[in-house]
């Protein structure tokens, strides 16, 4: 299936501001079913733009602007093309199949930061609540994630917060709301409180039955790493209940 992607942000000024140097990551990284089939990004005022990937593989844009200007306007326009399957089937090595399991020498290595909660857990409070959905050990490792994910979408709401930042898992908790972003930081401190390798994704959630003039918009959720199935995706944003604005 291909898509398009046309992404506009348009920011203005009551006075002419001297633009600094932005970072722009608006292009998806191809995979094994994900590939990217074209791509155009243009600014106004026009910019100086050099391109790299950075160490995760992501495609970065650093845009530098010469002169001042009353309005910036950033635009991509993208053609992927997508072939995952609907149902995928994980084909998890055997001494995963169980938790707890043990990642490997080289794999714990390549994961690194990606195994450590990045939030302060007072008290231990979020690894209780993490560890309350390990019902038997051993217990089977997908059907553990999954549940953590059901538990998140019963525990808080989504609500769009504009806010800049991501809430910590215990506010996320305390409060029972939270953005996508929130959302997804809270499942993966959660889990890397079990050991699990996990990490942030951003893209975009497309509905095809939307009647708004829009069927995409921006978002999160969170991959948790699993030895042969590699990365797997899991959002408890789209199960949970939405919080009117």
């Amino acid at each position: 299936m291909r898509f398009r992607i046309r992404h506009t942000t348009t920011d203005r000024y009551r006075r002419p501001v001297t633009l600094g140097t932005h970072r722009l990551l608006l292009t998806p990284r191809g995979d094994h079913d994900l590939r990217l089939l074209a791509r155009e990004l243009e600014c106004e005022p026009e910019a100086d733009l050099e391109w790299m990937l950075d160490v995760f593989g992501n495609i970065v844009a650093t845009a530098r602007f010469a002169e001042p200007a009353c309005e910036l306007v950033i635009a991509a326009d993208i053609l992927i093309e997508q072939m995952a399957s609907e149902w995928p089937v994980f084909r998890i090595a055997p001494g995963a199949h169980s938790y707890p399991f043990s990642y490997s020498d080289d794999e714990a290595a390549d994961l690194g930061a990606l195994l450590c909660p990045i939030h302060d857990d007072e008290n231990g409070a979020l690894v209780l609540w993490a560890k309350g959905f390990v019902l038997a050990s051993p217990t089977d490792t997908l059907s553990l994630l999954k549940d953590i994910d059901a538990g998140i979408t019963e525990a808080v709401a989504y609500r769009t917060r504009d806010e800049e930042g991501t809430q910590s898992p215990l506010r996320m908790l305390s409060l029972g709301s939270g953005s996508c972003r929130d959302i997804a930081a809270l499942f993966n401190d959660a889990v890397r409180h079990l050991g699990f390798g996990a990490r942030a994704v951003s893209g975009y959630l497309f509905d095809p039955d939307a009647t708004d003039g829009g069927s995409g918009a921006t978002h999160a959720w969170a991959e948790v790493y699993l030895p042969s199935a590699g990365w797997i995706a899991f959002d408890a944003t789209t199960s949970a209940s939405v919080l009117p604005t």
